[in-house]
């Protein structure tokens, strides 16, 4: 991965962060708990409690994009008080594909064992942390998945199912990766299996950013396993669901697809 402006957020350090190294080892892999912020100063702080309650110790990593309601401050505030809390600040809105790139950045530079990346809206459930971290211990990369035996999704209308979906079809034929929602951002990333991925060639920034990064993990050996969650409605905050970039991104699965289709996306020697 290359340390290019996309990739180097705007970075203030905070009072854990300035020590360095993750927490000592209790016992458990070092994790890191990723949330990619905007606008989500009524969710953060009630969200990291609620992390902390199932994994208490776990690091987490906010990376907001400069937040007109605050979350940045709020999540700064919480870093000054609990050296498990770090944050990056970014100057403006750059995007979840960049904020997830950069989590992993951190979590290789620092020595993490596991990156947990969740949103920041509780879509994603502290509740179900425990099961898919219990997966890892077979597994490279866990997925939180709404498509397998015991998943779901509450609330959702009948469009946006059908194009989900959909969606996970087409990048299931065209990707061969055996996974039933590849399009999912709450996941667990085995950082050493990040090392080998080739995170420099992910050409996607928006929606198939969660597709292609499973894919080049599935290039590099990773093994893929699937937990049942329920995706929930977010309790506070509006949606970012983009249509334009919706269409932006099937253009790109459809590309990356196709050229692994005739091989064209072979891991490099």
């Amino acid at each position: 991965m290359t340390d290019s402006p996309e990739f180097a957020p705007d970075h203030r350090p905070t009072p854990g962060e300035e020590a360095g190294a993750p927490a000592p080892r209790t016992g458990e892999p070092r994790l890191l708990v990723s949330f990619a912020t905007y606008n989500e100063a009524g969710n953060i702080a009630a969200l990291i409690a609620e992390v902390h309650k199932v994994v208490p110790h776990a690091d987490v990593l906010v990376i907001d994009d400069n937040s007109p309601d605050g979350t940045g401050r709020i999540a700064s505030d919480l870093a000054e008080r609990d050296p498990r809390v770090h944050v990056l600040h970014r100057p403006a809105k750059l995007g979840l594909g960049t904020a997830t790139l950069a989590a992993m950045k951190f979590a290789m530079s620092r020595g993490y064992d596991f990156l947990l990346n969740m949103d920041a809206d509780f879509s994603h459930p502290p509740r179900y942390v425990p099961g898919i971290l219990a997966g890892m211990s077979k597994n490279d990369v866990m997925i939180g998945s709404r498509y397998v035996r015991g998943g779901g999704t509450e609330n959702w209308p009948l469009p946006r199912r059908v194009i989900s979906q959909t969606v996970n079809l087409v990048v299931r034929f065209l990707f061969r990766m055996p996974v039933k929602d590849a399009s999912g951002a709450f996941r667990c990333y085995r950082v050493s299996v990040l090392r080998n991925a080739e995170l420099d060639r992910v050409r996607s920034r928006g929606y198939s950013f969660q597709q292609e990064v499973l894919f080049r993990c599935f290039k590099a050996g990773a093994k893929l396993g699937e937990y049942p969650i329920i995706f929930e409605n977010r309790r506070a905050g509006a949606s970012k669901v983009n249509r334009k970039e919706a269409v932006r991104s099937m253009s790109m699965l459809l590309y990356i697809g196709l050229r692994n289709v005739f091989g064209l996306e072979q891991k490099r020697k």
